[in-house]
């Protein structure tokens, strides 16, 4: 049930975190439509279940929520392996921007292969490791708010953490050799 100030709250708790949010929906699902659609989703329960917020970091919360409709999406359209990267080929528009003024086409293009690597390397890594990876390198949460959305204990966390980038090294390794 919602309340007349539950779209103040909301704003303040959840919007703030839609770019996070988005990011890794987009790891998880490797689908850059499906991460928008699952986020949306994610956000109606997060407004649907806002009563039930009582304090702690709005940012793992949203992001617990968004790690369950991911899987749900997962679950119901039956893609866990057939998911690809859309949208991981081409530089984004700040690293067009810097090719253009900045780099060389040798430099760009190292950088796109470099980028390319890792991409595959995350990507070929198990689910639990490549979440905590995603969680603490890219969106830098606290092994504490990893726990808390990922539903496992901070020695966990660490542990994967620590496997997984020891894994990204030999993949990484493996691919640049």
């Amino acid at each position: 049930m919602t309340r007349p100030d539950d779209a103040h709250r909301f704003e303040d708790i959840v919007l703030p975190h839609l770019d996070a949010a988005y990011n890794f929906a987009r790891w998880i699902l490797r689908n850059d439509a499906a991460a928008q659609d699952v986020v949306q989703e994610a956000c109606l329960r997060a407004y649907k279940g806002l009563h039930r917020f009582a304090g702690g970091s709005p940012r793992a919360w949203l992001l617990t929520i968004v790690r369950h409709e991911s899987y749900d999406w997962l679950t119901r359209t039956k893609a866990r392996a057939a998911v690809s990267l859309d949208d991981e080929e081409g530089l984004s528009a700040a690293d067009e921007a810097a090719v253009v003024h900045h780099d060389t086409p040798e430099a760009a293009l190292a950088r796109s292969q470099d980028k390319q690597a890792l991409n595959a390397a995350l990507n070929e890594l198990p689910e639990g490791f490549r979440e905590v990876l995603i969680l603490k390198e890219l969106e830098d949460m606290s092994y504490k708010e990893i726990a808390e959305v990922t539903g496992v204990a901070i020695g966990t966390v660490m542990s994967r953490l620590s496997r997984g980038r020891t894994m990204l090294r030999q993949k990484l390794a493996e691919k640049c050799g």
